[in-house]
């Protein structure tokens, strides 16, 4: 009787498949890629296209792009390619025109996703993004390449020479080896300078390095060609890139001071007109602490240049303090990822904040005003809260209406420290409003920061701290050193 049901059942199943026909096999994604494009246009795109051809709709297709010195590609969502396969090419315009550096090369690819999951990535493409604008000339060395389009092939010739000699001394005092190209690039006006450098270079830069590229940029007009301006400047930019070399890690980038102070030692030393912009602002109590120059230097231009001479001053006394030597550990041990304290703790042998104040009493300097945010004064508890001194809040008597006479805001004196909020016990409505205004802006803030993650980047990173300041007048108090050099006169 049980084999009997069995034999049914299977007859059953059979006779379901044959009313239902012949099972169709599963659809397999298959696609085609034929070879991709990139187009650059200066000042504008740089245009991808990749040709295809498809079994079925793909419900995402994707653009992956290199960039150089990011930790991986950034992905960028061009959606689906609409609901029925076939041939096309797919395309995407990356943004060049706010930032994306000359001499920046991007390798691209498509990833696709089927709607069943499978994925196909294609072939890669890589393109280099050209300043076109010009038909540049180019001297190569070992590892130096210079790229200039006004002025002489011995001007070529001496920039070369300079930035080998550069490369060679800095390499040896730091203890590293380059051994990738190096491209620099010198610009004769300052307005094709800026634009290449993009929106965000200030108006006071001469020169920047850009390590994730290996180039160098530099202003360098007709009237600096024979100057002292073109050794400085090169000298400059690639002390730069050798510091990075020299310290390069995943955690902690030295602070700007040093990388700054130590590229200004090294390109034109100490001289005469940073001695007494630094003389001039320790006497009047306007020197800027030096914890306050490890991220960006200012923006006003007194202060920028005083950022740059007090960097040079900071090293030329670590220097005749302790010597070259320490000078060269401290700058290595940055390759750990040490902090700035245990760098110098252990270079040094004391922290930022004491090499600071030997700095500053060496110069006689003024202590610094304080300045930025201030603690707030303390307010009243609710009752049950705990004080800082142990004792707890309570009731919490009632403002007196002030004196007539007594002075208010409006009448242009500041107001006495906000008293105890009126009525039994306090009121928390103030501090819980508070609380929600902290909580809003911190979800605004992470929304922010999470858009503005998803987009695709063009701006390449650089160097931190790696901008040469234009050649500047001194300072109308200031002696000028004998031999007047570019960065004594005013800038172009």
């Amino acid at each position: 009787m049980r084999a009997r049901r069995i034999v049914l059942a299977a007859l059953a199943l059979l006779w379901v498949a044959a009313l239902a026909g012949p099972i169709a096999p599963p659809v397999v994604a298959a696609t085609t890629f034929d070879q991709p494009t990139a187009t650059p246009t200066y000042g504008a795109t740089v245009e991808f296209r990749q040709p295809v051809t498809t079994t079925v709709a793909m419900k995402r297709v994707e653009i992956l792009l290199d960039l150089p010195g990011a930790p991986g590609p950034e992905v960028v969502d061009i959606g689906g390619i609409g609901n029925q396969p076939g041939h096309g090419t797919l395309r995407y315009a990356l943004d060049a025109s706010s930032g994306l550096l000359p001499n920046t090369t991007i390798k691209a690819r498509w990833r696709l996703t089927a709607p069943d999951g499978t994925v196909e990535i294609g072939p890669s493409v890589t393109v280099r993004y050209d300043d076109t604008r010009f038909t540049w000339k180019v001297r190569a060395g070992p590892l130096v390449r210079v790229h200039w389009y006004q002025g002489s092939d011995a001007f070529g010739q001496r920039a070369l020479a300079i930035g080998e000699k550069a490369i060679s001394d800095t390499s040896q005092l730091l203890g590293v080896t380059e051994t990738e190209p190096i491209d620099f690039f010198v610009y004769a006006d300052q307005q094709a300078f800026y634009q290449a450098l993009g929106p965000g270079t200030r108006e006071n830069v001469g020169g920047q390095a850009n390590a994730d590229i290996r180039t160098l940029f530099a202003l360098i007009t007709p009237d600096q060609i024979d100057a002292d301006w073109v050794g400085i400047v090169i000298r400059h930019e690639l002390t730069h890139l050798v510091f990075n070399t020299a310290v390069d890690n995943p955690y902690h980038f030295p602070p700007r001071w040093l990388n700054e102070g130590l590229a200004v030692y090294l390109s034109q030393g100490f001289d005469a007109v940073d001695r007494t912009m630094v003389a001039n602002a320790a006497a009047d109590g306007t020197l800027i602490p030096l914890d306050a120059l490890a991220g960006d230097f200012p923006t006003s231009r007194d202060r920028f240049f005083l950022a740059y001479a007090e960097s040079v001053s900071s090293i030329d006394y670590l220097v005749r303090t302790y010597g070259r030597d320490v000078l060269v550990t401290l700058i290595k041990s940055y390759a750990r990822g040490l902090t700035d304290d245990e760098a110098l703790k252990a270079a040094l042998g004391v922290d930022v904040a004491s090499f600071d104040a030997a700095w500053r009493a060496e110069l006689k300097a003024k202590a610094p005003n304080v300045l930025g945010p201030q603690p707030a004064p303390p307010g009243p508890l609710p009752a049950g809260w705990s004080q800082a001194d142990g004792t707890s809040g309570g009731p919490v008597a009632t403002s007196a209406p002030a004196p007539a006479g007594t002075p208010t805001a409006s009448s242009g004196t500041a107001p006495a420290s906000p008293g105890p909020t009126s009525g039994r016990g306090g009121s928390t409505l103030p501090i819980i409003l508070a609380v929600l205004v902290a909580v809003a802006v911190v979800v605004a803030v992470a929304y922010g920061v999470t858009r503005s993650a998803r987009r695709p980047p063009v701006v390449v990173s650089t160097v931190p701290g790696a901008d040469t300041p234009l050649p500047d007048a001194p300072a109308p108090d200031a002696s000028p050193p004998p031999d007047i050099s570019p960065r004594d006169e005013p800038p172009a």
